[in-house]
């Protein structure tokens, strides 16, 4: 992996605006199933959904050269800025005005992400960490993922059911972006040794596994309750394995480590609060 903290970040915030353009259509698109509709049969034969998977294959194609050139904990936060590149997007489509408290937890947001950049200055790490340093790790997420799905599958609340959803969709979301990064540096090493890798196997199924459950948690319930859960699961997850895998730090003191824990507890509440206005329109 290359050390472009610049790169990364232009990169990152390219594809935080294809990302929103793809939520904003598949949000429009997947509401529309009934429950008890195939969702996807009735997805695939609505166009919104196939120009929101044009923004996804573009958005992660720009994800990848992030990730490339950046740390996962410098890359996952930059994405969840997709809700504020869908703001305008999704009032212009629905006819509304932004008003000014939208637009100040927008600044609030912007501000949070930048704190943690400057003053956590994160870290590259060990981006094809072994099998067994995954392990822990992969059964404690896994069991994570299959609880909240067990419990939403069994939920008579809608809301419940489409926060369990999204949440496990995200976690998912969360994982294929920390092995997408080790996928990419072992493209270095050529076509066998990525083909030959159980990153990639593993990339393929988090994220075909994500895609089928964020869709189902848009299709059960209220998009208040499912998008906050798919959007921030995503950046925690990938920041904790990025942590606890792939050893990757935040280069501050104590007194900055304070500045960044706030931040990241500003991030999250604006992050939710954005999900849930633009989920209101």
């Amino acid at each position: 992996m290359s050390n472009h903290p610049l790169g990364a970040v232009l990169c990152a915030l390219l594809a935080a605006a294809l990302f929103a353009v793809a939520a904003v259509t598949q949000h429009r698109a997947a509401a529309t199933v009934p429950e008890g509709a195939a969702l996807v049969g009735s997805l695939m034969r609505d166009p919104r959904w196939w120009a929101g998977i044009v923004g996804d294959v573009g958005g992660y194609a720009a994800q990848v050269a992030a990730l490339a050139l950046g740390s996962v904990l410098l890359v996952q936060p930059l994405l969840v800025s997709a809700l504020v590149f869908a703001l305008p997007l999704s009032a212009r489509l629905n006819g509304r005005r932004i008003t000014g408290r939208t637009w100040a937890t927008a600044l609030a947001l912007t501000a949070a992400l930048a704190i943690f950049l400057l003053v956590g200055d994160p870290t590259a790490g060990n981006s094809i960490a072994p099998l067994r340093d995954w392990t822990v790790s992969l059964i404690v997420l896994l069991c994570a993922i299959g609880g909240a799905i067990a419990i939403g599958a069994e939920s008579p609340d809608p809301a419940r059911r489409a926060l369990l959803f999204g949440a496990a969709g995200g976690a998912l979301f969360g994982l294929a972006a920390a092995l997408t990064i080790g996928v990419t540096d072992l493209a270095d090493r050529g076509p066998g040794a990525v083909l030959s890798s159980w990153q990639l196997w593993g990339l393929v199924c988090a994220g075909l596994a994500g895609i089928y459950l964020q869709q189902r948690a848009y299709q059960v319930g209220p998009l208040t309750a499912s998008l906050p859960a798919v959007t921030i699961a995503e950046p925690i997850v990938a920041a904790v394995l990025g942590a606890t895998v792939l050893d990757e730090r935040l280069r501050t003191n104590a007194f900055g480590l304070i500045v960044v824990a706030v931040s990241v507890v500003v991030m999250c509440a604006t992050t939710i609060r954005l999900s849930r206005m633009q989920a209101e329109t």
